[in-house]
């Protein structure tokens, strides 16, 4: 028989009984509300009806024990809460540790025996032994009749008479004399046991109180997001259609939700998680030992207090804690304290069928629908939540996007919300009821989120009945221009006008929405569309026109986007003048300044040529006096040539002498142009 499975039995059945929702005779705690979050969360809520002080336990999946970690909360109006506690993250490790053997040892009685080498047993059956463990061998037996050989264990023992021996399989029972060391045997088999499963962690809550009570305890960790399906019945010339709303959601918790209060709340919460179970150590630099000398520790310079801090801290998540809750009991008191079904819509042909739908309720930043009876979902399985049933105002529409169809407008619906609660973004499936009541497909759609007293579009097929054209053209104007110290300062205003020609359906009327791109920095001009019903979104501009059967419409829209400009009076080119000269909006006394400067610039650029001229006469001469005194210098000055190029550059001296008196003069007559130029600016004021 094998030693130690009494045991192991023993020790699992002490899991069994620690290893549910609570101990034997210990309160147990049972899930009571779940709220789903579209922030990636979902808070969760257990109760267990406690006298006295009592301990409850809580298992948890261990990936989500840095969640609960974080966010934990017990509520006792009656009572308090001393301690929670759990597992490490590896106890086995940290259980084997601290014993004199390893996890290995429990493999089997031989493995657990060598590991107890040295210690002090007893062996009760024919022979009865004590003394302390010396080995344990292997013993290989041949069967009778040659059927093989089998492996037996010869046990030895230091005893008393000297060393003994025995057959490990033919004993009854072995005992260890070391209460110490059998304690440890018991905790490492419990240990073992309690690993059975590995994915789970037991939290236990040590509450403190007088009397029966109800606890509640609650945790936000990770669960699925939960997404919402949108069904749209459109009902022909109907002022409002059909809209239902289902909250798709899966229980992947690890636990059956059986008969739960359920909560979805539409929101964008700021959630994040951290490694709470982790065990972080600080690094510390290792020192030698002076044998024969002295460790110095450094001088103490004092140190900054955190425990302020790390109070402050608390209190935050406390307070945090208390907003959540406060906020989910305020969205649930909304609705009066009852929770009454909402009405269907009124009856007709093709209707929805009646559902309990969630009661709506809404907070600062969420939106929160409360199922009003329990929900039931197995551990594994999905479900269809219905969270809007209710008619609602809704528009036909063709609305155009020329980045989605350039040449046809979509078949679209407007909903307007009137409701008291927003609804959250979803897919919508549309269908139409036609005269004869019948139902039938007619696309699908995607629904932004909805807060309540706005307004949506839903675009869901090409409407090919419909067909528009665009033509673009731009242009530039002169829309201010003054003058200021000198400065020319101009506005000039660029437009670009879209002329859309709609030419509408055979026999059916259209309210078409065109959507004109918005650019920055340009703006629409007032008017320019001919249509009073302009909206804007964030990258286009809105502008609906009616279209009669059969007819053909068109709309011009004009945006226009204003250029400042600065000149210098004093530097204007002759084009630049004469730009703005030619211009019909430029004021006709500023007009008539700017041909009078142009004047002054001409004169001035005359004379700037006449200088350009002489400068290159002179450089020229410069050049041929450079080539004589050369020569001169090669044939000697007493040579008929030589004296032949001496007159030569005595001419070419008198010349270069008139040549830059003309020079200085042709300069001055430049500054005084330019002199004639600035004053006349200086002058001017527009």
């Amino acid at each position: 028989m094998s030693l130690i499975r009494p045991q192991i039995i023993a020790a699992a059945l002490a899991l069994t009984a620690y290893s549910g929702s609570a101990f034997a005779g210990e309160p147990a705690l049972a899930l009571k509300r779940a709220m789903l979050s579209t922030g990636g969360v979902g808070y969760f809520e257990y109760e267990a009806t406690v006298s006295g002080s009592a301990d409850l336990t809580l298992a948890v999946r261990r990936d989500r024990v840095d969640d609960v970690m974080k966010s934990i909360v017990v509520y006792d109006d009656k009572g308090g809460i001393g301690t929670i506690g759990l597992p490490g993250r590896e106890p086995l490790r940290e259980l084997f540790h601290d014993l004199p053997f390893g996890p290995e040892a429990l493999e089997s009685p031989q493995a657990l025996l060598s590991a107890l080498r040295g210690a002090e047993v007893k062996i009760a059956g024919s022979h009865e032994v004590a003394g302390r463990l010396v080995a344990v061998t292997n013993d290989e037996v041949r069967l009778p009749g040659d059927q093989g050989t089998i492996t037996r264990h010869r046990l030895s023992l230091m005893t008393g008479d000297g060393l003994r021996q025995v057959i490990l399989e033919d004993i009854d029972a072995l005992k260890l004399v070391d209460a110490k060391l059998q304690a440890q045997l018991d905790a490492a088999l419990a240990g073992v046991a309690a690993q059975g499963d590995r994915e789970r962690r037991t939290l236990t809550l040590h509450t403190t109180g007088q009397g029966e009570r109800t606890v509640r305890v609650a945790y936000v960790v990770e669960a699925p997001l939960w997404k919402t399906a949108y069904r749209l019945t459109l009902g022909g010339d109907e002022a409002k259609s059909g809209l239902q709303g289902w909250a798709v959601l899966e229980n992947l918790s690890g636990e059956d939700w059986r008969d739960i209060d359920l909560t979805v709340v539409s929101g964008n919460p700021v959630t994040f998680r951290q490694a709470l179970y982790d065990a972080y150590y600080v690094t510390r630099p290792e020192v030698p030992v002076e044998v024969l000398g002295r460790v110095l520790p450094k001088v103490d310079e004092g140190a900054v207090s955190v425990q302020s801090s790390r109070a402050v801290a608390e209190a935050a998540d406390v307070g945090r804690e208390r907003k959540f809750f406060a906020t989910r009991e305020l969205a649930l008191s909304a609705t009066g304290g009852g929770r009454p079904v909402p009405a269907p819509p009124p009856s007709a042909p093709g209707r929805f069928a009646d559902v309990a739908a969630a009661e709506s309720s809404e907070a600062t930043t969420q939106v929160m629908f409360h199922h009003p009876g329990p929900v039931s979902v197995a551990n594994g399985h999905s479900l269809l939540l219905p969270i809007v049933n209710r008619a609602v105002p809704a528009e036909r529409l063709a609305l155009y996007q020329p980045g989605t169809q350039p040449r046809h407008p979509l078949a679209a619906v407007r909903l307007s919300n009137d409701g008291t609660t927003g609804l959250p973004p979803g897919i919508l499936t549309l269908y139409e009821r036609g005269a004869d009541g019948m139902v039938s497909y007619v696309g699908d759609a995607r629904l932004a989120a909805f807060p309540a007293g706005q307004n949506r579009l839903l675009s869901f097929a090409v409407d090919q009945k419909v067909t528009i054209d665009r033509a673009e053209s731009e242009a530039q104007t002169l829309s201010r221009a003054r003058v200021v110290d000198g400065i020319l300062q101009v506005v000039t205003t660029d437009r670009a006008t879209t002329t859309y020609t709609i030419a509408g359906a055979a026999h059916e009327a259209r309210r078409v929405l065109i959507e004109h791109p918005r650019r920055s920095g340009w703006d629409l001009v007032p008017g320019a569309a001919g249509s009073p019903a302009v909206e804007a979104t964030a990258d286009a501009y809105r502008l609906a026109v009616k279209v009669a059967a059969g007819q053909t419409v068109t709309l011009a829209v004009t945006t226009e986007r204003p250029r400042h400009e600065r000149f210098e009076l004093v530097k204007l080119s002759p084009e630049q003048v004469q730009l703005y000269v030619g211009s019909p909006e430029m004021p006709a006394e500023l007009r008539q300044a700017v041909v009078k400067l142009g004047v002054l610039r001409a004169t001035v650029a005359e004379r700037e040529q006449a200088v350009n001229r002489l400068e290159s006469t002179q450089e020229d001469m410069e050049k041929d006096q450079q080539r004589l005194r050369e020569n001169l210098q090669a044939v000697g000055q007493g040579s008929d040539i030589g004296r032949r190029y001496m007159t030569k550059l005595s001419e070419h001296e008198d010349r270069v002498e008139k040549l830059a008196k003309d020079l200085a003069e042709a300069r001055g007559a430049v500054e005084a142009a330019q002199n004639a130029v600035t004053e006349y600016v200086r002058g001017l004021k527009f």
